[in-house]
């Protein structure tokens, strides 16, 4: 899949090219900064703790990428415990969201998980 925005250029299982430079980890963007190899304690489970470079960054929203098919789960009452707003969507469309959401004015952060 290409992309249309210049900073997110390419997603497929297991792979994102981001500002040039290709990743094979699950990351976190926080605006254009990317911290590779993002590491969930539960696996396919996102918690609070596993987001503690999202919480620093105080975003006013996180766009979480669930995989290709979607197989990592967010909870329904994630959102609850953080002070930000939440979408999840899976990896191709919230790698499409996110390139979009950089032109807004908010403060936007995302956490992908590559594959299944």
């Amino acid at each position: 899949m290409t992309m249309n925005s210049r900073f997110i250029e390419d997603y497929s299982f297991g792979k994102i090219v981001i500002d040039g430079k290709k990743y094979t980890d699950d990351v976190i963007l926080l605006g254009e900064k990317v911290k590779s190899g993002w590491w969930r304690k539960s696996g396919h489970r996102v918690t609070k703790r596993d987001l503690k470079d999202v919480v620093t960054y105080d975003p006013d929203l996180l766009i979480i990428g669930t995989g290709s098919s979607g197989r990592m789960s967010v909870p329904s009452g994630l959102s609850s415990k953080l002070d930000f707003e939440l979408q999840s969507h899976i990896t191709k469309k919230a790698c499409k969201k996110y390139n979009q959401l950089l032109e807004d004015p908010r403060k936007v952060a995302a956490a992908f998980h590559l594959t299944c």
